[in-house]
Parts: structure tokens; C-alpha cells; sequence
């Protein structure tokens, strides 16, 4: 009874961690099945582990051993090594406890906690991390900075020059930045688009004599 009541904490924990904060944020399906499949294969070995004469301490070595194998077969962002340790360790808590106490399920709670708070959109939104690769060769920052505030329009916080390469001409550069806080759009009902100005209306031309005499000719035919 205390295993079942074990693996459904586990499991209601790496519900809310992957499908209430992770997918609706940045919705990576191969890596919802990357987490699932980490979390509830370390829970099964974690449980088997704890009802053995087998150590913790191997418990832990294979919480590093799948890391090292993991992050090695694929590259991952920062936020998403921070989830899947955090699938990790819930799979680790649930499991070498053998019983959900009130230490084991709070420190559950707050691992999901810190990762609903640490990945919220609202923490920072207006920073913004990239590496930028320029058409020309920079080597003082300084000089760098003033032309990558003037390119992005707003205020960088830090660059680093990551390569230089002067035969073409080029910089590899990491930038941080803050993005406008009112970026500029048009505005509706501004004044409307200029369109070039119409020329004065060619005059018609005037009936002059000969177009009367041709007119004279017809009505006389016609009375003919």
C-alpha cells in the first residue's frame, strides 16, 4: 500500500511538473517523453533498490550515470537540463523513501515550486540572450556594444566576443539585452500614407474654327 500511494505521488508530481508547467510553455513533445520515461524508470529502479540490501549510495551513482548518458546523446537548453534533473530527482525522492513522509513530500512540492517560479514567463520577460554573428570585425567591446545597441535599438546589459575573424571579416558575439518596453508599431488612425499629388486636369481642347466648319458640313448633309 505504501509503494501505490508512492508511485501516484510521483506520478500526480511529474503531471503537474510536465503537463501544467513545461509543455504550455514551451511545447516540446519529444522531451515531455524524454521526462516521463526518466521519471517513472528511475521511480521503478529507485523502488526495487529500496526494498533490496542494495545501497543508496547506487541509487545515487545511477542518478549520475543517466545524467552523463543523457546530456551527452543530445543538446539541450539550460531550462531544460533544470527540468529533467527535477524529473530526476522526483523519480529518486519517490523511490528510495519507500513512504511518502511529510519531509519527502514536501521537498516534491518545492522542486516543482522552484520550477514553476524560476521558468514563469513574468521573471525577467524583458531579457533576452543571443549569439549574434556580424558582418564586420569588432575587437573592443566597448566600440561593440555602441554598435549592437544602435543595430538592436534598446540597451545591452553584456557582450562577449567569442571569435574574431579578420580574413573574413566577421564576429561571433553573445549578447544580453533588454527588448523595448513599448515597442513602437504604427498607430492606428495616424495620419495616412502621403500619395503623390495630382497634376492640374489637362484642359480640353478648345472647339476652334475648324471643328465648327466640319460641324456646318455635317448639319448640311444632313438636311440633304
Amino acid at each position: 500500500m505504501q509503494q501505490l500511494t508512492v508511485i501516484v505521488a510521483d506520478l500526480v508530481a511529474i503531471s503537474v511538473l510536465i503537463f501544467g508547467i513545461y509543455f504550455p510553455r514551451h511545447h516540446r513533445r519529444d522531451l515531455v517523453t524524454a521526462f516521463l520515461g526518466v521519471n517513472i524508470g528511475v521511480l521503478a529502479v529507485s523502488v526495487v533498490l529500496a526494498s533490496s540490501t542494495v545501497g543508496v549510495g547506487l541509487g545515487l551513482g545511477l542518478f549520475g550515470v543517466l545524467s552523463i548518458i543523457r546530456l551527452r546523446s543530445d543538446e539541450i537548453a539550460q531550462h531544460e537540463v533544470a527540468y529533467y534533473f527535477a524529473a530526476l530527482a522526483l523519480g529518486l525522492l519517490a523511490g528510495l523513501g519507500g513512504s511518502i513522509t511529510p519531509l519527502t513530500g514536501a521537498l516534491m512540492t518545492l522542486i516543482v515550486a522552484a520550477l514553476f517560479i524560476g521558468d514563469h514567463p513574468a521573471l525577467f520577460r524583458r531579457h533576452r540572450s543571443q549569439t549574434l554573428r556580424l558582418d564586420s570585425a569588432h575587437t573592443d567591446e566597448t566600440a561593440l556594444r555602441a554598435h549592437l545597441e544602435t543595430l538592436l535599438g534598446t540597451r545591452v546589459l553584456s557582450v562577449s566576443i567569442k571569435s574574431v575573424d579578420l580574413v573574413n571579416d566577421t564576429t561571433l558575439a553573445d549578447v544580453r539585452y533588454l527588448t523595448p518596453r513599448h515597442p513602437t508599431t504604427p498607430a492606428r488612425g495616424g495620419p495616412a500614407a502621403e500619395t503623390p499629388a495630382r497634376g492640374p486636369a489637362a484642359p480640353s481642347p478648345a472647339r476652334g474654327p475648324a471643328i465648327e466648319q466640319i460641324h456646318e458640313v455635317m448639319r448640311i448633309e444632313t438636311g440633304r
